[in-house]
C-alpha cells in the first residue's frame, strides 16, 4: 500500500508542510510541499509542487482571526485530496526541544504533550509553536498517528562535560544544560554520509549548517559530542539576527545599567543582532557579499571568524579532525564563504580545490588535502518522514 507521510514545522505565523509518499522500503518521496503564513494577520496557502510550480493558493484577506483548526482543515482536506491510490497514515512534527529524557522520535500521546509542555520554559519561542499544530490536528484528524521528531535528540550522546555549565547543581538539576539544535540535519548529514563515504562517516567530521540559523556540530563515528548551540538556539555562531556567544556580562549591563526590560533584551538578541546587527544593511548573506558599504564586509568578516574559532574548538573536542561537511542555505551555495572558511582552517590541514567550490561540487578539498570537505543539502523534512515512517512500522509489528 502507498502511505501519505505529513511533515510539518510549525512557527510563530507560518505552517511548513510537505506531504511524502512512500512505498514498500524505498525512501519516502516528496509529492509535495508549502505553507500557511500569515496566522493572525491575513492567512494564506500555498503548495508547491517538487520541482516549485504552484499547485494551490488561497488567502484570506478578511479572516485575520482564522482559527488554526480552520486552517488545518483546509490544509488535511487538500492533502488528502493530492493523495490518489495513497492513504494518509501518519504526521509528523518538528518539536524543538526534548530536554534530557528524549533522544528518539516517539508517538504523541497525552502524556507525552504534558511532558513536552513542562519544556516550555526551556523554549518559549519555539515550543509552543511546536506544540500548537498537535493538537489542532488532533481536533481535525483525531485517528491520525503523530510523531514528534526533536531537534536536541541527536546531541543527547554529547559526553556530560559537553552539556555542562559551571553552575551550582541545584541549577543544572533544573534542566540549565546545553542541549543543541539542528539535530535533525546533522542526523541527515550523517546518514547521507554513511551512504557516500563509509569510511568518513567512520571518522572525525565537523558538521556547518550554516544559514539564517547557523551552528556547526562535532561528529565522531556518527554520534555528535559537541555542538556550537547551548541552552538555547541563540550561542554559538552569530546568525543572521542572532547575537551568538556572547559574555553574559553584557546582558547584566543592558538590564542593570541600561534599563532594557527582559523583553527588549530577548528582542535584541533574536530579532536586531547578528548579520544585521553589524552591517545595518541586511541579514542575508547574499546582500552582504555584493555589498561596498564596509560594515557589511565587517559582519562577513566576523562571522567566518567565528566559525573558524569554532572549528578549532570541536577539532579539539573530537581530537582530530578527518573531514569537514558544509550544508544549509549559505553553506550549501556560497563558494565565498566556504573558501573563506577552508581558509581559516588551513592549519588543520585543509586544502580546497578552488574549481571544484566554485561549481558546487559535492566533494570541494584538494587531492591531497588531510582533510576531506564536502558540500551535502540537507533535508530536515525528509528525515522526519523517515523516521515518522519507522516509528509507525514499529508500532505494526
Amino acid at each position: 500500500m502507498r502511505e501519505g507521510i505529513l511533515v510539518i514545522n510549525a512557527g510563530s505565523s507560518s505552517i511548513k508542510f510537505s506531504l511524502y509518499i512512500s512505498e514498500g522500503n524505498d525512501p519516502p518521496l516528496l509529492s509535495c510541499k508549502g505553507q500557511v503564513e500569515g496566522i493572525n494577520v491575513a492567512p494564506h496557502f500555498i503548495a508547491k509542487a517538487p520541482h516549485g510550480g504552484v499547485l494551490n493558493e488561497q488567502r484570506w484577506p478578511d479572516q485575520p482571526n482564522m482559527s488554526h483548526e480552520a486552517l488545518f482543515k483546509y490544509m488535511i482536506d487538500w492533502i488528502e485530496a493530492q493523495l490518489g491510490d495513497a492513504e494518509l497514515k501518519a504526521a509528523g512534527h518538528r518539536v524543538v526541544h526534548g530536554g534530557s529524557q528524549y533522544s528518539q522520535p516517539l508517538l504523541v500521546t497525552d502524556e507525552l504533550m504534558e511532558e513536552l509542555e513542562r519544556l516550555i520554559p526551556l523554549a518559549p519561542l519555539h515550543q509552543p509553536h511546536n506544540l500548537a499544530p498537535i493538537r489542532a490536528l488532533t481536533k481535525v484528524h483525531p485517528n491520525l498517528p503523530q510523531v514528534a521528531c526533536f531537534d536536541t535528540a541527536f546531541h543527547r550522546s554529547n559526553p556530560w562535560t559537553a552539556q555542562s555549565f559551571a553552575l551550582p547543581r541545584k541549577i543544572t538539576g533544573e534542566g540549565v544544560k546545553r542541549y543543541g539544535f539542528h539535530g535533525l540535519s546533522y542526523e541527515y548529514i550523517a546518514r547521507q554520509l554513511r551512504k557516500l563515504s563509509p569510511a568518513t562517516a567512520r571518522g572525525k567530521v565537523i558538521v556547518c549548517h550554516l544559514g539564517s540559523g547557523a551552528s556547526m556540530c562535532a561528529i565522531d563515528g556518527g554520534k555528535s559530542v559537541a555542538s556550537t548551540m547551548g541552552f538555547t538556539a541563540v550561542e554559538g555562531l552569530p546568525m543572521g539576527t542572532r547575537t551568538g556567544s556572547m559574555d553574559a556580562g553584557v546582558i547584566l549591563y543592558l538590564l542593570q545599567q541600561k534599563g532594557m526590560t527582559p523583553k527588549e533584551v530577548e528582542d535584541l538578541l533574536y530579532k536586531q543582532s547578528g548579520l544585521l546587527g553589524v552591517s545595518g544593511v541586511s541579514n542575508d548573506m547574499r546582500i552582504l557579499l555584493e555589498s561596498s558599504e564596509p560594515h557589511a564586509a565587517e559582519a562577513v568578516e566576523l562571522f567566518v571568524y567565528r566559525i573558524g574559532r569554532e572549528m578549532g574548538s570541536l577539532a579539539a573536542a573530537m581530537g582530530g579532525l578527518d573531514s569537514i561537511v558544509f550544508t544549509a542555505g549559505i553553506g550549501e551555495r556560497s563558494p565565498q564563504i566556504r573558501e573563506r572558511v577552508c581558509r581559516h582552517a588551513e592549519w588543520l590541514g585543509v586544502e580546497i580545490d578552488e574549481e571544484a567550490n566554485r561549481h558546487d561540487a559535492m566533494l570541494i578539498s584538494g587531492a591531497d588535502s588531510p582533510v576531506s570537505v564536502w558540500v551535502i543539502p540537507t533535508d530536515e523534512e525528509m528525515m522526519i518522514a523517515k523516521h515518522t515512517r519507522e516509528v509507525l512500522r514499529n508500532l505494526q509489528d
